[in-house]
């Protein structure tokens, strides 16, 4: 799927935000420096330029010029988890890669409905105890030898990086969590779990910052015994 031009502009120039080029404030670019800088028409880096407004990262000011928000570049607020074990002695099953063609999961990659993806489950363990199960759904042209043996696939980030020299943990993404009640059966027997408790699932979608396309899409459920997050906010 063709990834328009603006958009492509568009999260080049958020990527420019969120690393820190710019200062809360800062005028920004000229409709001019971005026809030139991208070799665009007018037309695509307005249309750019107001997704960004859009979504509180520019500010406009009439007869004065474009500025990087105050509020939502100042708002720094990070999630982390915080991990109640050692994961000294982690370790990470792969349990199956399979491809498929399911309509719920092409739709949250963006893909066509005749395009495939590959799933991939993994079990990840810490001193031998289950506590996170892992679906990633990654578009078929990211994955260069689905039959190589399933250790092949105990590192996705690291794969795709040697294979495309991506780098996913710089990339964007959007993430949420909830409370999964009742666990799904598979999901349950992985984790050694009952289906009558909870688990916590993250869902999460990673984009390729360069084109646009969503790379990998997962859902991950954890133990609810070894759930726990810290936030944090202007700690830069």
């Amino acid at each position: 799927m063709k990834v328009p031009k603006y958009q492509l502009i568009q999260n080049d120039l958020r990527q420019q935000i969120i690393s820190g080029k710019f200062e809360n404030g800062d005028k920004f670019y000229t409709e001019s420096e971005l026809t030139k800088l991208y070799n665009v028409s007018s037309i695509t880096v307005i249309r750019a330029v107001n997704e960004l407004v859009k979504d509180g990262y520019l500010l406009r000011q009439q007869g004065k010029g474009t500025f990087v928000s105050r509020s939502r570049k100042g708002r720094l607020v990070e999630f982390s988890d915080v991990e109640v074990f050692s994961l000294e002695n982690e370790e990470v099953l792969v349990v199956s890669c399979e491809k498929g063609n399911d309509a719920r999961i092409l739709e949250k990659l963006q893909l066509d409905k005749n395009d495939f993806y590959y799933k991939i489950v993994r079990i990840r363990k810490a001193d031998s105890v289950p506590f996170i199960f892992h679906n990633s759904y990654i578009p078929q042209r990211y994955i260069q030898d689905p039959e190589a043996p399933l250790e092949h696939f105990q590192s996705i980030y690291q794969r795709l990086k040697i294979d495309f020299n991506l780098h996913m943990f710089e990339e964007p993404f959007t993430e949420t969590n909830e409370i999964c009640f009742p666990t799904p059966k598979e999901v349950a027997e992985g984790l050694g779990i009952k289906t009558s408790e909870p688990t916590v699932l993250q869902n999460k979608a990673t984009t390729n910052s360069a084109s646009g396309e969503i790379i990998e899409y997962t859902e991950t459920y954890k133990h609810w015994k070894y759930y726990k997050f810290e936030i944090t906010a202007n700690n830069r």
